[in-house]
């Protein structure tokens, strides 16, 4: 899926009711824009339904489908599209179905709580997977078998799984990106003013803030100034006086919210930041350490290649290329 090729890919997407409107279209209208850009059938697709009914989305409106899920259709990509009362949507007549379609699709996805129904399906055991924000600690207590992490986008061997529409459209950009190149993902970002486009492997930002903000409005606080000063970072002790806590109390809440200390939870915020413009941007990775709060350029390399296994300049490189 993720390699050059000017052929059509053939895609089908599942629409559950309750699905949202928006991670519809952020998956669905990029394949759409790609072809009227380039004149080119580069995606063709087919939207279908459980039953073959058109189903209607969280805010009312329905998708008109072009019939019901064929589990025998060979496809090159079958993506599941959901969000609301999944368990009530995904049946065991969906489940065992969605299950054969997948043998016969070269690539299967989820989107927002997509993939809660392929996980439902034991299609997503013993592989990393995403979901939207809200439902990440439930996913993974629903899940044990599923590697979850906090990511907008995953790929994991055939299988991709997405948060909400923001990152949806992130993957697809991507895709459009490794398929047919780096200026036509652009062209296509430009045409909804999009120009936000992040890596799959970034954390989806309200998990911090939205989960934490709901349990522990303190520690939401406490993010809050983190993301405020990337490229000067504040010492924990200085945050925690911020918001009226002691370092031990702090350390103690982000442990047991985020399984990290706020020193390590600092620290992935910056490197995370970091290689966003290294990807993202052309300017110097010099200029990079210093924008998020490095010391020097050798520090900046030595904490970065420890988290992705590349250093800065490695990973600009294969960027570069594709």
């Amino acid at each position: 899926m993720f390699e050059r090729s000017d052929s059509p890919l053939d895609v089908t997407l599942l629409v559950l009711p309750d699905a949202s409107l928006m991670s519809l279209a952020a998956t669905l209208d990029p394949m759409r824009a790609a072809n009227r850009i380039t004149g080119h059938p580069h995606y063709v697709w087919r939207v279908v339904s459980a039953d073959g009914a058109d189903p209607a989305t969280s805010c009312g409106l329905k998708v008109a489908v072009d019939g019901r899920l064929d589990p025998e259709r060979q496809t090159d990509v079958l993506a599941v599209i959901a969000a609301f009362n999944v368990h009530a949507h995904a049946g065991s007549d969906l489940r065992r179905r969605l299950t054969v379609a997948a043998r016969n699709a070269a690539a299967v996805g989820g989107i927002e709580a997509g993939p809660w129904v392929l996980a439902m399906c034991g299609l997503l055991d013993g592989r990393a997977a995403t979901t939207h924000w809200e439902d990440l600690e439930d996913f993974a207590a629903a899940f044990p078998a599923v590697r979850t992490v906090s990511d907008r986008w995953v790929l994991d061997g055939r299988f991709f799984t997405t948060g909400a529409a923001a990152p949806a459209l992130d993957f697809m950009l991507d895709l459009i990106r490794a398929r047919q190149g780096h200026a036509l993902s652009l062209e296509v970002a430009g045409l909804y003013v999009y120009d936000g486009m992040q890596a799959g492997d970034r954390n989806q930002s309200p998990v911090a803030l939205g989960r934490i903000a709901g349990r522990d409005p303190t520690l939401a606080a406490a993010v809050r100034l983190m993301e405020a000063h990337i490229d000067e970072p504040l010492s924990i002790a200085e945050i925690a006086d911020r918001i009226g806590l002691s370092r031990r109390s702090l350390e103690t809440a982000f442990c047991r919210l985020t399984g990290r200390g706020p020193g390590a939870f600092y620290a992935g915020l910056r490197l995370h930041a970091a290689r966003r413009l290294v990807v993202d941007t052309d300017i110097p990775l010099s200029e990079v350490a210093v924008r998020t709060g490095f010391s020097s350029m050798s520090a900046l390399s030595r904490s970065f290649k420890r988290e992705f296994r590349l250093s800065p300049s490695e990973t600009r490189r294969r960027n570069a290329l594709g």
